[in-house]
């Protein structure tokens, strides 16, 4: 019998600890890892750029409630794999990474890509470790795999020697037994039966309660629990951009339409894995009530007490089991607000129909003739045919979004029945992850449904809405999906700019490009030339799509948006790209709708 490799040690050792999929890129040496994988029935998803493929495994961790792999080489891939890991980090998503690196005999030699992985990354993961010898390799892939699992989700990494990824063991090695190496589930604390108690009489003798739902809700599948907290309770809702679905969108008690007004006026917050950051404003004021009382649940101690939260109500535990709790401690009391009109859910039914009618208004409103349609007339055309296609409460769709305008005005356009359905830039606002996180998604769902997490799921269509300097980021990804056959829908919304474009025509695009050849150097504004922000006019994204046996549509037109969605929806087989012809915005303001103000609120858009 021929000696065991360090190489079939780590494949062995990823499968008994029941990876079923690893995201990566290969070269020498972790080639070699990634053919024993295979050998042993792993799937190996193989990307164009190693920052896609870690954005993908990080994001498959949140999905499917087990820790996402990526392999990549030494030195310049795990730079590139950086991005990965910091957006792993920020959003709490468990993240394993493993690399190649130089021979340990030629360590400061200048040896191939060589690099101090373990020093760069130490500070930026939950554990970082080099396996030092075949011996090691087991219990290194287990511990880091338990704990960017464990506690608080998030990366770590090993790093494999050349020569220990090619070595051969001694005749009398002895791999570990498969029960030795498999890991259950991370423990599942409840909270402190005091602080549910006080949170349950806060909830009880507030005037205007909010329960905030956060991917952390997702992530935790507390959705069963939460559901029957707002039904029970009837408090009004309110869902992160990735906590969306957690319960269903239509519920009656969901505030998205009226968010300043449940912020601004909540009195009582029960915060339910979701951070008081930016993208809820830290909980400070102006944007929320400054006597607002905060009740943070985390799995995450150090996450208590954070900006505006306050300790001594924070809930440390796992967001399903804190919930039951909360329900026991609040037995059948419902809350009932006064009859006024002046009431929490008369103000917010109020602001909720304001928002929504003006909504409505932009996505009826017709595309004149020879005129660019409007990011919300074209998400209407999409909607309206997906639906048609499918309904909303069937789940039969998972939405990826990125770009600041595309991702900001989508995510209140297409609604959703259920969680882990929409992924998006998230915590780290980071653009690049959309193509990743399609192949990723399609992965999860439509490849290894038989997970344990997420058993008795129907295939689901990935749907894609990119911003035309998002899609940039990652675009050769569209061949990673026709080679792995993965039909997504991808829709690029081209306004030729980053933001927003500067030209409503090609011609009037031509001669700010030529006067950017010319240097040209007058100081009347429109001899300036190409801004920051500018792209190529009405680039041919689509054609990512044709080259490599897709299927590509260029949409300027309503009639010609609508056969492009219901045509790329129905296609099995191969991937789709519909690159879209949107209004560029010329003359608006460039701000990000989450960004702070020092406006009144009610003087601020909608976010």
């Amino acid at each position: 019998m021929a000696p065991v490799s360090g190489a079939q040690i780590i494949a062995r050792s990823l499968r008994d600890l029941g990876v079923t999929v690893i995201f990566g890129l290969v070269g020498i040496p972790v080639v070699e890892i990634a053919e024993e994988a295979i050998n042993l029935g792993i799937r190996f998803v193989a990307f164009r750029n190693e920052q896609a493929c870690s954005y993908a495994a990080s994001v498959y961790g949140y999905m499917t409630g087990r820790p996402g792999v990526c392999l990549v080489v030494g030195g310049p891939g795990v730079l590139h794999t950086m991005a990965g890991i910091g957006n792993a980090s920020a959003n709490n998503f468990p993240l394993l990474v493993l690399a190649g690196s130089a021979e340990t005999t030629a360590i400061t030699k200048g040896s191939f890509q060589e690099m101090d992985a373990i020093s760069l990354l130490t500070p930026h993961t939950k554990l970082a470790v080099r396996a030092g010898s075949l011996d090691f390799i087991s219990g290194a892939i287990r511990n880091a795999y338990r704990t960017c699992w464990y506690g608080r989700p998030g990366p770590t990494f090993v790093d494999f020697p050349a020569d220990i990824i090619q070595g051969k063991a001694s005749p009398d090695f002895k791999l570990p037994a498969p029960e030795d190496v498999f890991l259950p589930p991370p423990p599942q604390p409840s909270g402190d039966p005091a602080v549910i108690l006080k949170a349950a009489q806060l909830l009880k003798k507030a005037r205007s309660p909010l329960v905030i739902v956060g991917k952390g809700a997702a992530y935790a599948h507390a959705e069963s629990a939460i559901r029957d907290l707002v039904d029970r309770t009837q408090i009004p809702f309110l869902p992160t951009p990735m906590g969306k679905g957690v319960v269903p969108d239509s519920h009656p008690l969901n505030a998205s339409s009226a968010r300043s007004a449940a912020l601004k006026n909540a009195d009582v917050v029960l915060l339910l894995g979701a951070r008081l950051n930016w993208i809820l404003h830290f909980g400070e004021p102006p944007k929320w009530s400054p006597k607002a009382k905060i009740i943070q649940v985390d799995i995450c101690a150090e996450e208590i007490g954070r900006n505006a939260g306050n300790a001594e109500l924070g809930i440390v535990g796992d967001i399903n089991l804190v919930v039951q709790q909360l329900l026991a401690s609040l037995s059948n009391w419902k809350y009932q607000p006064s009859q006024s009109e002046g009431s929490f859910l008369s103000l917010l039914a109020a602001s909720a129909k304001k928002n929504e009618e003006k909504a409505l208004q932009a996505a009826l409103k017709p595309t004149p003739s020879n005129t660019p349609l409007t990011f919300q007339r074209a998400y209407h055309i999409i909607k309206t045919t997906l639906n048609s296609l499918t309904p909303p409460e069937d789940g039969n769709i998972v939405y990826v979004s990125e770009g600041a305008n595309t991702m900001d005005i989508s995510r209140s356009i297409f609604p959703l029945a259920h969680p882990r359905q929409r992924l998006d830039a998230g915590t780290y606002a980071t653009m690049g992850v959309g193509l990743g996180y399609v192949i990723a998604a399609h992965t999860a769902y439509n490849l290894f449904s038989s997970d344990e997490r997420i058993t008795g799921q129907k295939p689901k269509k990935i749907v894609a809405f990119e911003g035309d300097s998002a899609f940039g980021f990652s675009a050769m990804e569209v061949e990673t999906m026709a080679r792995q056959r993965i039909p997504a829908l991808i829709f690029v919304m081209n306004n030729s700019g980053i933001y927003h474009g500067d030209t409503t025509s090609e011609d009037a695009w031509k001669v700010l490009q030529d006067q950017t050849a010319a240097n040209d150097t007058k100081s009347d504004d429109n001899k300036k030339g190409l801004r920051s922000t500018s792209l190529l006019y009405e680039t041919r994204y689509e054609q990512l799509a044709t080259m490599c046996g897709g299927k590509g549509y260029f949409v300027r037109t309503e009639e010609e948006l609508e056969k492009a969605t219901r045509e790329g929806f129905l296609e099995s087989e191969k991937v789709t790209v519909v690159n879209v012809v949107v209004e560029p915005g010329v003359g608006k303001k460039i701000q990000f709708a989450w960004q702070g103000s020092k406006e009144e609120p009610s003087k601020q858009s909608k976010l």
